[in-house]
């Protein structure tokens, strides 16, 4: 059994419907950020770096923390989402996710969203950062249905980040191969579910 430790932000979305995804059974434990559980001690032997999400595979009694790991030990495990034609392709992808557009978006949702108004500087610069993100994946997608070629793990951990499009203020509109990518993958039974996996339920946003 999977137990997933979680709650409802991008990051832990992307390992939710992942496991919708392989059609694995999974434990759903609430890890409420907004109450700091996340730093204590019990959940600290889990994730060092008192972070969302995490995960204990009680068949072999593995515990990993940090997305990019427990995703890439998913898709491992049961041989799905990382196809071996495309391996490549969807790792540079993928690796995009994690170090681009979590960071960034993550950075802009602060900036212009939590707390707009508090620095000029660090909203135009994460209004480029935004910019930058949103034109790399659409020119991607210009000739490519998926970020992998094929639908994988480089979809999966990027898709729950643009479903946030409305925090750091950025029209879909404007990146038309994007909104073509995410109309798609928000229509698959995988992702409804796994998107409402913990928390109070919310509706995807729609274009």
């Amino acid at each position: 059994m999977i137990n997933l430790y979680t709650w409802p932000t991008p990051n832990s979305r992307k390992v939710s419907i992942l496991l919708e995804e392989i059609e694995v059974p999974y434990k759903i434990i609430p890890i409420n950020i907004t109450k700091d559980e996340q730093f204590s001690k019990e959940f600290t032997k889990i994730s060092p770096s008192n972070k969302i999400p995490a995960l204990v595979d009680t068949d072999n009694n593995t515990s990993i923390f940090e997305t990019g790991a427990i995703m890439l030990y998913l898709a491992n495990k049961y041989n799905k989402l990382i196809p071996e034609n495309y391996y490549w392709d969807v790792m540079q992808w993928y690796f995009f996710q994690i170090s681009q557009v979590g960071p960034f978006l993550g950075q802009a949702h602060q900036f212009l969203h939590y707390n707009a108004g508090k620095s000029v500087y660090a909203e135009e610069k994460y209004k480029d950062y935004v910019k930058r993100v949103y034109s790399t994946l659409d020119t991607r997608l210009t000739s490519n249905k998926y970020l992998g070629i094929e639908y994988s793990i480089a979809d999966i951990a990027t898709w729950p980040w643009v479903a946030r499009f409305e925090i750091h203020k950025t029209n879909l509109e404007n990146y038309p191969n994007v909104l073509k990518w995410y109309r798609l993958i928000a229509k698959r039974p995988a992702v409804i579910k796994g998107y409402n996996a913990v928390g109070e339920k919310i509706d995807i946003p729609i274009v």
